[in-house]
Parts: C-alpha cells; structure tokens; sequence
C-alpha cells in the first residue's frame, strides 16, 4: 500500500476486520513486526474460539493494543479450561502482541519458542509438524542462531535424520570463535549418541565425524591432556559405523581420524584387535591405495594402535609389510606417506621383541614363529628384507631434514641388521651412486646436533658392525672419524657411548686382524 490517503479510508471504513492489524499499521508504518502481530491475533483467535464468540475476539484484539488486561484474562481462562497447550500461548502470545514494535519478537523467537523451547508435540497440529514433512523453512528458521539453539533443536528432533545433518552442516560452517570450543564432553557424547541413532544415514556419519574431528582436534591441540569420550563409549560407534559403509571412502578418512585420537589417548588394541581392525585396515589399504587420505590415515592409526600395544597374535599383521611396501612404491615422492610407512614398518620390525623394546610398551611371542624357518623381524619375513631396505633407505633420501622420518628409518633397518646379515649388506653396499653408509653420514652431518638422530645412527652403525664381512666396509667408507665423534661429543648419553664404543673396539680389532694378516 503504497498511497497513504487511501490506506487510512481504508481501515476506517472497516474496523472490524481491520481489528488484527498491528497499532503502528493504523499509522502507516509497516514491518515484519508487524506481521508477528498479525499472527499472534490468529493464533489468539485460535485457541480462544471454544469460549469467545466473534463479536468479543474483534473487541480482544482491538483493546490489546492499548491495555494487556483483557489478553491475561484470556489467557488464564486458557489455562483454566485445560486448552493445549496452554502454557505456550501463555509465554508467546503476550511477546507478539507488544503494543511497541521494538519490544516485539521476531518470526525467528515464535517457531524457536514454539517448536523448541517448549516442545510444543501435543496437540494433532504439532504432531503433523514434526511428522515426516516438517517444512524446512521452518527448520533453516530454527537453525539460523547460535550454538546452543542449535544444539537445542538437534535434541528436540533427535528422531529426524534430515534436521541433525542440517544442523551439523550448519555448525562445520560457523568459525570457531562462534562456535565455542573446546567443546565440554556432554556435547560429544551428544555427536557420538546421533551417529548411534542414524548410524544407516552417510550423511549424518559424514557431518558428526567431520564435526568431532574439529571439537576433539581443538580440544587436545589446547590442552594435549585433554580426555577424549572414554574408548567403551565410542570406539564401538566408530567400528559400526565402518562396517555399514565400507565403499564410503570419505567417511572412512574420518573414521580413522578419530580412532587414532581414541588410540593416542589410552591403549585400545586389544579390543580393536578382536573387532578385526587390523584386517579392516590392511583391506582398505589394498582396496583403496589410489585413496592417497585413506592410506596416510590408515598408516597413521597402525602407528596409533602398535605403538603402545601388547600384541598376542600377529597373525592379522602377516600381510601388513607388503601392503605397506605396495602404498610406499605408489607414492614414491610423497614425504608424508614415506614418513607414515617408515613409522609403521619400523614398529612391525620389533614385533615379537621382548618386553621394552624401543617404543614399544611390550610384545609377546606368537608360538607359531618358533615352528617358522628362517630369521624375521616381527613380521617382516626373510623374503622382504631387500624390498623394506630399499623402501627405508629411499624414504631417508627423499627427505633427510624430517626427525621422524629419519629416525625411524634408520631403527627399522636396525631391525633388520640385527637378525639377518644380508640385511646389513644390503645397507653397505652401493646403490644409486652411493650406499646405506654415505647417506648415513650426510643424515649424521643434516643432524649432527640433534641426539635423537644421532642414537637411531648409532643404533645401526652398532649392528652393522656386529658382522665381521661388513666391518672392511666401515673401515673403508670411512665411517669411523665419524663414530669417534660422536663418542666424544654426546658423553652425558650412555647408551650413545656405549654403542659407539662398541663400534670403535669392533674396527680397531678389524684393522689389526687386516694388518696382522698382511
């Protein structure tokens, strides 16, 4: 209406069907508080139909606009004659019907009101909303606000699949000031309590996985003391949700994020052991080893799991090696996927070691590798010596200023030295224009300063040395200056000491063996 003259014939010439217009409306000023007015007079209409007649519901409305008394006299006799929901119409119809347009709610506050804070469900109007048709209008309206509204409607339609992922999809898009996190855990055991009640629905899985990614990351990167929900709560969650959607190769990303958090925190595997998590993994890691995010995390929660286990059976594990072999030769450039497998691959060389292995909280012996022949290092058999030698000693190439990776490579093909002399010489010996021992000695130069490094070095100069064939090679790579340093440099370690002691004395008497015979 855009003639005022007009407007005000208008609502002169009929007030009573005018009587549901907003005060300021006579004035001609127009709003969608206005409209909220507008709607409260229905709904007032509505629910006072039963004792009201028409004549005094065009005076209710008509008087609301300058007193309130006639509106709370209506709506006690609401309460008196036990109309549904009564209580609401107490709490709403008094915030629409403000006389000033400021102190008005909005269209927002009437359906978070009505549909959320209330759990307005009795009567068959209501019911019909939160049947299989809710108007998603309605729920964007409800979704629109901040955390804890959100929150507050995701547990109000908790049946409704479709109103919890666009919930949750809501929420991955809010920055994290808004979002308020760390999360406290009542909120994550909420996330883990609809991925359990919707676990059929990828989508929910999708948006609660990505969304407990973001609370628990946040949380532990905060405070790395932090308690994740405990391993009972979640864990079997995460296992059904994995079996349900196997070919989900996204989901499966997300999957394998949380479970090596739950792994960090406390010891799981040997019930993720028995849940066939081992095979679950080795299986995708065959099925989706173009996947390059399904195999770094997938190697990752290996990591996870291995580092801090007791494993009894390694059975599940035999094929673990040349899988990881496979993944690395796929991606032979990628310094995350060589860091990731040299991890993996040095944890599964000490398989089977006593009891305090390094890095290893304990192992016990599968009976079944006394009945084996030929020498193994955990579970890497005779047969893929030269293959995971090769794999380390090119991953250290790849990228020698990674600590991680380094060390790692340089523990596993410890490993290997120790229980099988061919494995050494295939350290040694040239290869690529350089050996095992050149490259040592410039990961040594990158890291000089650094003891961790130097001690994985150490650890297998110390095992190369152990074989009398291999000992003309140290002499003549010239390998021992290097030892010596390290001898004199790191003094305050003792086991540094040691193993480069050890390999001095065993050079010395090679040279006099050498010099004796000549």
């Amino acid at each position: 209406m855009a003639d005022r003259a007009k407007w005000n014939i208008r609502a002169e010439e009929d007030p009573f069907q005018k009587s549901w217009m907003a005060p300021e409306t006579l004035s001609f000023s127009f709003s969608q508080k206005s409209d909220v007015w507008s709607l409260g007079c229905i709904i007032l209409d509505m629910a006072s139909c039963s004792f009201v007649d028409a004549t005094e519901a065009m005076l209710l409305r008509k008087s609301t606009r300058s007193s309130p008394d006639g509106l709370r006299g209506v709506l006690r006799t609401m309460e008196e004659r036990k109309v549904p929901d009564a209580k609401i119409f107490n709490s709403l119809l008094p915030l629409m019907l403000q006389t000033n347009p400021s102190e008005r709610i909005t269209i927002r506050d009437v359906i978070h009101i009505t549909f959320v804070s209330h759990n307005f469900r009795s009567s068959s109007t209501a019911l019909a909303l939160h049947g299989p048709m809710v108007p998603l209008p309605i729920i964007d309206t409800l979704l629109e606000t901040n955390v804890a509204s959100i929150l507050e409607v995701m547990q109000s339609f908790s049946s409704r699949p479709e109103v919890q992922h666009r919930a949750m999809k809501r929420l991955l898009k809010m920055p994290e000031n808004q979002l308020g996190l760390p999360w406290p855990m009542e909120l994550v055991e909420m996330l883990v309590g609809i991925m359990k009640q919707h676990e059929r629905v990828p989508d929910v899985q999708l948006c609660a996985c990505s969304l407990l990614l973001r609370t628990l990351g946040h949380a532990l990167a905060q405070d790395p003391a932090a308690v994740v929900p405990s391993d009972s709560a979640i864990t079997p969650v995460l296992l059904s949700v994995m079996r349900s959607h196997p070919e989900k190769q996204e989901l499966l990303v997300l999957v394998y994020g949380l479970l090596a958090i739950v792994a960090s925190q406390e010891p799981a595997t040997d019930e993720l052991q028995k849940a066939g998590l081992f095979e679950h993994i080795l299986e995708h890691l065959d099925t989706f080893s173009r996947n390059r995010d399904i195999c770094i995390n997938g190697l990752s929660l290996l990591w996870a799991l291995l580092v801090d286990a007791v494993i009894v059976d390694k059975a599940p594990l035999e094929k673990a090696p040349g899988l990881i072999a496979e993944v690395m030769a796929t991606y032979p450039a990628d310094v995350e996927m060589a860091e990731a497998g040299c991890a993996v691959l040095w944890l599964l060389s000490l398989l089977g070691e006593q009891p305090g292995a390094p890095g290893l909280a304990g192992w016990t012996l599968d009976p079944r590798d006394e009945a084996r022949t030929g020498p193994s290092a955990g579970c890497i058999e005779e047969h893929q010596f030269e293959e995971v030698v090769v794999l380390f000693l090119q991953s250290i190439r790849l990228c020698q200023d990674r600590v991680l990776l380094v060390n790692n490579a340089y523990r596993g093909l410890a490993s290997l030295a120790e229980v099988s002399e061919l494995a050494a010489l295939q350290v040694v010996m040239p290869e690529e224009d350089s050996s095992g021992l050149t490259l040592l000695q410039e990961t040594y130069q990158l890291h000089r300063d650094d003891p961790e490094v130097v001690e994985s070095i150490c650890v297998l100069l110390a095992q190369l040395a152990s074989y009398d064939d291999i000992l003309p090679e140290l002499l003549s790579s010239g390998i021992e200056p290097l030892v010596e340093e390290i001898h004199g440099r790191f003094t305050s370690s003792l086991e540094l000491v040691s193993d480069a002691g050890r390999v001095l004395r065993r050079l010395e008497a090679s040279r006099r063996c050498s010099e004796g015979g000549q």
